[in-house]
């Protein structure tokens, strides 16, 4: 049988979605609107504001260059661009969002677990694909060589997801972490997706490790749409929640 958390959120087959995650996202959504609104009127978008005060957008290096991190929930992001050619479809620039999980207190590697070699304990959760324009159009996951992170099952990396918020004032961290909530469904599915995509690839290519197969780079993807996700939640909330578990 189909797990229904794994199944893409729509009007008919969302009845796992609980009234406090609905009513999170809805926040989510108008903090994601606002952050966006504030830099508009102000002749920015979110691309933009990463990228201010730096000296071009030089293709695979890290804006901010160290990084943005949170000192108290350990959440992380950097944004970047790949070179035209080592693109698998049109992507302007992306997000990568982590958690450190060195000082969570109770999380521990599971034995599928793969450390990075400079030691850093952080987990890749989602990557959010930007437009030229400042917007949101993909999220994907990606194999573990790709950030050298610590591997955690989709149950546990779901997990971190409360846990991921960037303190602070700045529309781009804000929106970040908002987003992280409006798509909570969708990163679920994705991580799942994730999962099955790499243990696929470790049935058929026995002789090679799974998590270090450099043919093996995008493990999940979806496209979004924000317009497209706040009317389908307007849409649910309206009718009251009807069929929540």
């Amino acid at each position: 049988m189909t797990d229904r958390r794994l199944t893409l959120v729509s009007g008919d087959d969302a009845s796992w979605l609980s009234p406090e995650l609905l009513s999170r996202m809805a926040t989510a959504a108008e903090t994601v609107v606002d952050c966006m609104r504030e830099l508009h009127e102000s002749g920015s978008n979110l691309v933009m504001e990463v990228l201010r005060g730096s000296d071009g957008f030089v293709e695979w290096e890290h804006y901010p260059p160290d990084d943005v991190r949170d000192p108290c929930s350990h959440a992380q992001f950097f944004l970047h661009a790949h070179a035209p050619d080592e693109r698998d479809r049109h992507d302007y620039a992306h997000f990568h969002t982590f958690m450190g999980t060195d000082e969570i207190p109770g999380v521990l590697p599971p034995k599928l677990a793969r450390a990075p070699d400079n030691g850093a304990a952080i987990t890749h959760l989602v990557a959010i694909s930007m437009t030229a324009t400042g917007l949101p159009e993909r999220l994907f996951t990606t194999n573990r060589w790709v950030t050298a992170e610590t591997w955690y099952r989709a149950p546990d990396a779901i997990a971190m997801l409360d846990r991921f918020v960037i303190g602070g004032e700045r529309p781009v961290d804000r929106w970040i972490t908002a987003m992280l909530v409006l798509f909570r469904p969708q990163i679920e599915l994705l991580l799942h997706q994730r999962d099955a995509a790499v243990d696929r690839w470790r049935a058929t290519h026995p002789d090679c490790d799974a998590y270090e197969d450099r043919r093996l780079e995008v493990t999940s993807s979806l496209d979004i749409s924000l317009e497209a996700q706040i009317a389908w939640l307007d849409a649910r909330l309206e009718s009251g929640g009807e069929g929540h578990a």
